[in-house]
């Protein structure tokens, strides 16, 4: 079997704080149902399945950009925002940390007696899966977080990580179900069904091939099986810096949002009101709902949409974060009843900012820049987890109301 990639982070203290995990679930669920509205629940697995695609999407909803616990934030949210709405979806988010990992298999055959999976099987990809990282794989990290993410069709997504507290470290592993195959043989998961939906088949034979290709696993050195697949090092450092975000797309995004908060992009007229600050967030959010897998190469890009929880690059403005969430969920609400006109503007500021990149030359110092978003951030509520007392209620930004925009 193969991993769809890993990733090596720091291991950041810091709980998150009650005010901030809200709106992490807030603008979590209208983010998932963007993608699956769009593209479906293959595309939102596939993406889940990548490194750089996670990262991106932990920075862009306020966890620190290289930290290890973007991994629990987002699968901890998602499970509370999207189970709820799991049998309109198409999304099942099972597992979590500790004793909740080990809870996984039951989990996965009570939606097998709902959707007409084949719950057992899933189970079986469960426990393989976390063997393999695990036992199998002698790397030095022991997994104390395991998620798997599954749909109706019956592919899923496996995300799990282990650490290594002797050097401060935690590595992340995806796994999906496109892409598990034996390392001794052609690849060979499918799906098939017989009158209960559709059910996963991981191997092509009985399980022997399958403890077969563990065997074989576990007789490469490490160093051998981790060259084959995606591996993503993040820096240590707990600063955003220049050499971490591409600046031409951080500035073309910043250039987008003041020229939109002017009026010089009609395209773009569905959200006219909102000001300058907000739409540098949702071009970032748009960004990961439709960007392409080479958008994602620097994921501390996309913690200039609303900081971190530990203020890094700056703290999160708690106002910016809510005004992305109305806008993002009435535009998701609307689409339902098929007017997109609003999905269809927040989609053409990622294309635009996109196009803009084209020559397009950054003339600001990038300390200047963080600067500049430091002082914007406590102009709307900036928090983080250093400061704990609410920020002080101001206005929206320019002459936007919250929820209340057609």
């Amino acid at each position: 079997m193969k991993r769809s990639g890993t990733t090596d982070l720091a291991l950041f203290g810091g709980r998150i704080p009650p005010w901030l995990y809200d709106r992490m679930k807030a603008l979590c669920l209208p983010i998932v149902e963007s993608v699956i509205q769009e593209y479906g629940t293959a595309a939102l697995l596939s993406r889940l399945s990548d490194p750089y695609w996670f990262q991106s999407f932990g920075a862009v909803i306020g966890m620190d950009w290289n930290s290890s616990g973007v991994t629990t934030a987002i699968l901890r949210a998602m499970k509370d925002a999207v189970n709820p709405h799991a049998k309109e979806l198409g999304i099942y988010v099972c597992g979590g940390k500790g004793k909740e990992s080990t809870r996984t298999p039951d989990e996965l055959i009570r939606i097998g007696d709902v959707t007409g999976l084949d719950g057992h099987l899933l189970a079986h990809a469960s426990k393989l899966s976390a063997k393999v990282d695990n036992t199998a794989l002698q790397d030095g990290f022991n997994l104390y977080l395991h998620n798997f993410i599954v749909d109706s069709t019956g592919k899923w997504t496996v995300i799990q990580q282990g650490m290594e507290p002797a050097n401060g470290m935690a590595r992340r592993y995806h796994w999906h179900s496109e892409e598990v195959h034996s390392f001794v043989e052609e690849p060979h998961a499918a799906v098939c069904g017989n009158n209960l939906g559709n059910i996963l088949n991981l191997v092509a034979t009985e399980a022997k091939v399958t403890q077969q290709a563990i065997l074989d696993i576990a007789g490469e050195r490490p160093d051998k099986i981790l060259s084959e697949i995606p591996h993503m090092k993040l820096p240590t450092d707990y600063e955003v810096t220049a050499k971490d975000v591409d600046l031409k797309r951080l500035g073309s995004v910043l250039y987008l949002a003041n020229e939109v908060g002017t009026g010089n992009f009609e395209e773009l007229l569905m959200l006219k009101g909102l000001g300058p600050r907000t739409l540098q967030s949702l071009t970032l959010v748009s960004e990961v709902i439709h960007g392409t897998p080479s958008r994602f190469q620097d994921p501390a890009r996309f913690s200039f949409a609303h900081g971190s929880k530990g203020g890094k690059p700056f703290e999160v403005p708690t106002h910016i974060y809510d005004q992305s969430i109305a806008t993002l969920k009435q535009a998701v609400e609307k689409s339902r009843i098929g007017d997109k006109d609003k999905a269809r503007a927040i989609k053409a500021l990622h294309q635009t900012s996109e196009k803009l990149e084209k020559g397009f030359r950054p003339n600001s110092n990038f300390d200047e820049v963080v600067a500049d978003q430091k002082r914007q951030a406590r102009q709307y509520g900036g928090r983080s987890i250093k400061r704990k007392q609410p920020p002080k209620p101001s206005k929206p930004e320019g002459n936007e109301q919250l929820g209340l925009f057609d």
